[in-house]
């Protein structure tokens, strides 16, 4: 199991919000450094509590992605044909 360094560092990478705020993406790992760190339960319940609200402004930041499903795939289709129907 990954550890949570690991599993936000994956997650701020697959955001690709590193470059977009350099900063809370520090602020993240760093926070997610004293979640792994050994320490007593109210250190880590803080530190995890300012973590998911520092994640939930970085998820807010990062760019739209397009990711297409098969409805989206049958969608193109079906135009493609009104098109091509139109020029016949």
């Amino acid at each position: 199991m990954p550890n949570v360094v690991e599993a936000i560092s994956d997650e701020i990478a697959r955001l690709r919000v590193g470059d977009i705020a350099p900063g809370l993406a520090q602020l993240a790992l760093s926070l997610a450094a004293s979640v792994d760190e050994p320490g007593g339960p109210t250190a880590k319940a803080n530190a995890a509590r300012e973590l998911r609200a520092v994640m939930e402004d970085l998820r807010k930041l990062a760019p739209v992605t397009e990711e297409k499903d098969r409805v989206d795939e049958l969608a193109k289709r079906r135009e493609d044909g009104r098109v091509r129907a139109r020029r016949a």
